[in-house]
């Protein structure tokens, strides 16, 4: 294998793992988000490599010459600012590339902020959404997030200290009032969790990059669940499905398996 993509850390400079050290200082080259950055990561373990710059504005061009050079036998590794690359940038624009070219690549798992706000918030893991920066003008925001409205499982963001508040009142206009929670500077001194409800939006001065969790919405009853077993059933029924299709449908609004619903499809004999 000749391109890893590897996590690096949130914050914590001791967050990273000894394989992913290890690889980067076999690596031949490393592409990163930006430079800058990722030279204290390196300078920190006296690491020394050349690096290049891979964002949102040259991705494409810049996997491009991670192609070439892998074709030339070099060891390639990539790595965003913090966390995951492909959650973070860079990563979407080079997998592609390297899926494109048929050029097999691997990761180095790491840190994940969302990953480590939904663990720290306390919300409902066992099913939840991640949808990353709200993009596009405000009515595309609108539009996406009302795509969300109704879904249970717990949904996260991560968001700018500049946008924060107008992310709140995005999502308070969409989703209704619900409990939220902002988790910030993950893994570093002044790490917080601070909860709060969306109808009242997040105080204080916004610093840091934020990720914002919003908890899912309420299951809504079904009103047809309200009739008698017989009476919902027949409701189908009168829609044009069979009787076998009717069971089914009222079976899957009750939450309950179709033979316990049976014996009310069957008419009684004179």
């Amino acid at each position: 294998m000749q391109v890893y993509f590897i996590a690096t850390p949130i914050g914590n400079l001791k967050d990273i793992s000894f394989r992913a050290l290890e690889t980067l200082k076999s690596a031949d080259i490393i592409f990163c988000e930006d430079t800058r950055h990722t030279l204290k990561l390196l300078n920190h373990y006296e690491i020394k490599k050349p690096l290049v710059a891979c964002h949102k504005f040259n991705e494409r061009a810049a996997a491009e010459k991670l192609v070439a050079l892998v074709k030339e036998g070099k060891t390639v590794a990539v790595v965003t600012d913090a966390g995951t690359p492909v959650i973070s940038d860079p990563g979407n624009a080079v997998s592609e590339v390297l899926r494109e070219n048929n050029v097999e690549y691997t990761l180095i798992p790491g840190a994940c902020a969302f990953v480590a706000a939904l663990v720290l918030s306390g919300f409902n893991a066992e099913r939840f959404t991640f949808l990353g920066f709200l993009r596009g003008k405000t009515s595309e925001k609108r539009s996406f997030l009302q795509k969300y409205a109704d879904a249970q499982e717990t949904l996260i963001f991560y968001s700018a200290p500049q946008d924060v508040d107008d992310d709140i009142r995005l999502f308070f206009d969409a989703f209704g009032d619900r409990e939220a929670c902002a988790v910030r500077e993950i893994t570093k001194i002044h790490e917080s969790v601070e909860y709060f409800r969306l109808s009242e939006g997040l105080s204080g001065e916004k610093k840091g990059e934020y990720v914002l969790l919003v908890k899912g919405a309420e299951e809504k009853e079904n009103p047809l669940n309200r009739l008698s077993e017989k009476e919902h059933i027949d409701y189908y029924v009168a829609q044009g499905l069979s009787t076998k299709e009717a069971l089914k449908a009222a079976a899957k609004d009750r939450g309950v398996s179709k033979s316990e619903l049976y014996p009310f499809t069957i008419k009684e004999k004179n």
